[in-house]
């Protein structure tokens, strides 16, 4: 019976750090990030009906919405919500001065 030598074992973290070279993935993991942190910013009754949906130039991100009536209350809520969701940006390294609230870009899952 032969006997196998595995020495030549790559470790996680260096698996890791070069899975997050692929670009498609790191924007994958940051949009996941971002839906998570939208949720823990949002008042609960807002929870579910609205999360991140693109950048657009000028560092403005749009936001779908379920209906109408939810974009109309989360802009009334705008700055608090830039506020709240700094911290959470600055993790990402990511710069957001404005959303926009869209509900023609919500897809129902």
């Amino acid at each position: 019976m032969k006997k196998f030598l595995y020495t030549d074992f790559e470790g996680v973290d260096n698996i890791i750090s070069s899975m997050m070279d692929n670009p498609q993935l790191k924007k994958a993991v940051t949009r996941t990030n971002l839906m998570n942190f939208w949720d823990k910013i949002l008042p609960q009754k807002f929870r579910g009906k609205s999360r991140p949906y693109s950048m657009l130039p000028g560092s403005v991100m749009v936001i779908a919405c379920e209906n109408p009536i939810v974009a109309q209350e989360l802009s009334l809520h705008k700055i608090i919500l830039l506020k709240k969701f700094e911290p959470y940006l600055k993790t990402l390294k990511m710069r957001v001065i404005d959303f926009k609230f869209d509900p023609k870009k919500w897809i129902v899952n």
